[in-house]
């Protein structure tokens, strides 16, 4: 029997006849008076690998799967025979007389018994269809030769999966008997998006013809010829990231040394990239290549945060350091000369014949990728040689260890996390005491796992608390980026969940943690005040309710507030500005929420849960801010 004490039946009598005691009201203190840090201005970016297709099937604007023949070595996966009114045709793939050694691959079509009326040829089902628009136009593209008998035409069209609406065609009217390049555009006319839609390459005369790297393109991002598709990256735009870490990621290492990201085999041309299989379970065509990122980054106006092959694969292999690691050493050189380099050097030279003249701004380069999974030990002896040859060339370049080495004094550290959102908040002070003269942290990937194929709102809400953490502490944390980026949501899509857009053939949409992103990312100062926050609630478990951080622009004195309220209830916090000579009367308010933390978006409601702003009154040196239920509130206050 337990025996209690008598204050412990005094006080379980008095918890039945009195009222429950009052939760204290957080206060937010700022002083304007006293700046404690800078904001780093590269704090919030991307990081991008081909994972849930990603760039083939994502982001890369290409409409045909399989376009070099190469995904399966015994079928022309994604390709069918296609009949008309009765003609027939076989397909099959053919390794003679190929149009290269990159594009070693060829589909064989034979149409041998077409007779008058009759057509046949081949299809491409697309990435889970082919996506069309209205009024829109299409460039096509393919390498063709037919047998000397053979001449065309051929016929290039979209069409419905069916066959039964043509919603764009062109004609090749002859073809040769060697390989040759033919382009064509397609117009679509009135007709409904959908995406239930195949490629076609047929002919009406009766022969042989072979096929290799063919292409569809829609229209693209700032009309690059070979460029990204337009609705996503205007999300990403619109997030106002600072840089782009790329190539990844797993994608850096690769499965194997065969299929690391050998960057030199992803410039040049589109017919002179051979592709290679991604750590992912699916081939990547290298149309996404070194250019092409940095294309990417330039049009977000961001700068490169480049990862080199540092050695190390997926499978625990490595290359120890010293004369056996000196040629990739060699290739991370002038993989930097390529993207920094101007057209007086040799690879800054091949970048300007590539397309693009000028150097890209290159601050930051990271040795590698998660180093850690090495037990080898020979990661402190690939960076120090590493380290030393690019600092002896670009002394002026940050560079980035994966994992904490002995050997060298990194710049900058990696560092990655991926939680449940109870971790996730419980992190928010994570870099709180961290010791300011160590080495700066680039937290390189990070996410709140809950939710698929993208996060739902509980998981954004403990996002944002962590990144008030990391805002916080800008002066140490310089860079950060969620992973992944992107989910194709078809089924098979999908290899890693909780991403932070999705997407089919036709649509894209944000997850609530993109909103997030997004809300930190645009609303951000360039220094940090002196804050605190007392009396903050906490749940049953012991965990914080409310999180914050606050920025100021220093030029004109716009201060940026970020709460966030993780409870289930409405919460007031007592605001209290100090060291301003004028406060605005008025605030702009964006306010993130939902009724329920498990809801989310998706591609049947990709709005549902998006940010509301809104213009309230009543601010001053001290004033009570209402923090809805499952919230983030950004304010936006004119201070002078």
């Amino acid at each position: 029997m337990r025996i209690l004490s008598v204050a412990a039946v005094v006080a379980s009598v008095l918890s039945m006849v009195l009222p429950p005691a009052i939760a204290a009201t957080p206060v937010v203190s700022i002083n304007l008076g006293k700046t404690v840090g800078k904001v780093s201005p590269t704090l919030y970016g991307l990081m991008t690998e081909e994972i849930n297709y990603s760039y083939d099937g994502g982001l890369y604007a290409e409409l045909i799967r399989n376009r070099a023949f190469k995904d399966n070595a015994k079928e022309a996966a994604h390709w069918s025979a296609v009949q008309y009114n009765g003609g027939s045709a076989s397909i099959a793939l053919d390794r003679a007389g190929p149009v290269n050694e990159a594009l070693n691959v060829s589909l064989k079509v034979e149409a041998d018994k077409l007779t008058s009326g009759q057509r046949a040829g081949v299809a491409n089902d697309g990435y889970w269809g082919i996506p069309i628009r209205p009024q829109s136009t299409y460039r096509a593209s393919f390498y063709a030769k037919g047998s000397e008998k053979f001449q065309g035409p051929l016929t290039v069209a979209i069409e419905s999966s069916d066959g039964t609406k043509v919603y764009a065609k062109a004609e090749v009217e002859q073809i040769s008997s060697a390989w040759k390049q033919y382009t064509v555009k397609l117009t679509t006319g009135d007709a409904v998006p959908s995406s239930a839609n195949r490629f076609v390459i047929a002919t009406g005369t009766p022969g042989t013809f072979w096929l290799s790297l063919a292409s569809l393109f829609p229209p693209t991002y700032n009309d690059r010829p070979n460029g990204n598709r337009i609705d996503i990256m205007q999300k990403l735009v619109d997030m106002k990231p600072t840089f782009l870490r790329f190539p990844g990621g797993n994608y850096v290492e690769g499965n194997n040394m065969e299929n690391r990201f050998d960057w030199k085999k992803t410039i040049h041309k589109l017919e002179q990239r051979p592709g290679h299989r991604s750590p992912w379970s699916y081939r990547s065509t290298d149309g996404m290549g070194l250019l092409e990122f940095l294309e990417w980054t330039h049009d977000m106006h961001g700068e490169p945060v480049l990862a080199v092959f540092a050695g190390y694969t997926l499978d625990k292999k490595f290359v120890a350091p010293g004369p056996a690691l000196k040629p990739f050493v060699d290739e991370a050189l002038e993989e930097i000369e390529y993207v920094s380099g101007d057209a007086s050097t040799t690879w800054g030279a091949q970048r300007a014949a590539d397309g693009h003249p000028e150097p890209f701004k290159l601050t930051y380069v990271e040795i590698g990728n998660e180093d850690w999974f090495d037990k080898s030990g020979s990661y402190e002896g690939r960076f120090a040689q590493f380290y030393d040859a690019i600092k002896a060339k670009y002394p002026k370049i940050q560079l980035i260890a994966t994992t904490r080495v002995k050997s060298r004094v990194a710049d900058v550290i990696d560092e990655h996390f991926y939680m449940s959102a109870e971790v996730a908040e419980k992190k928010a002070h994570l870099y709180d005491k961290r010791d300011r003269k160590g080495m700066k942290v680039f937290v390189g990937e990070w996410a709140t796992r809950e939710g698929a194929p993208t996060t739902n709102h509980n998981a954004a809400l403990a996002d944002a608390a962590f990144m008030t953490g990391m805002e916080r502490n800008s002066d140490i944390v310089i860079l950060s980026c969620y992973a992944p980026l992107f989910v194709n949501v078809n089924p098979g899509g999908m290899q890693w969940k909780s991403d932070l857009i999705g997407y089919d053939a036709l649509n894209s949409y944000g997850c609530p943690s993109y909103y997030v992103q997004k809300m930190f990312g645009n609303y951000l100062g360039d220094v940090l005040p002196e804050s605190s926050i007392t009396d903050v609630p906490l749940s049953p478990k012991g965990i914080e309710q409310v999180y914050y951080s606050v920025t100021r622009d220093s030029a004109k004195g716009t201060v940026y507030l970020k709460l966030v309220n993780v409870g289930g209830s409405s919460q007031p916090v007592q605001i209290e500005i100090r060291g301003a000579a004028k406060i605005a009367g008025d605030a702009t308010s964006v306010v993130l929420s939902s009724a329920a933390a498990k809801d989310t978006n998706t591609i049947a409601e990709p709005t549902k849960i998006v940010p509301s702003t809104s213009k309230i009154g009543g601010i001053g040196p001290k004033f009570l801010q209402p923090l809805p239920a499952y919230s983030v509130t950004v304010l936006q206050i004119e201070c002078r």
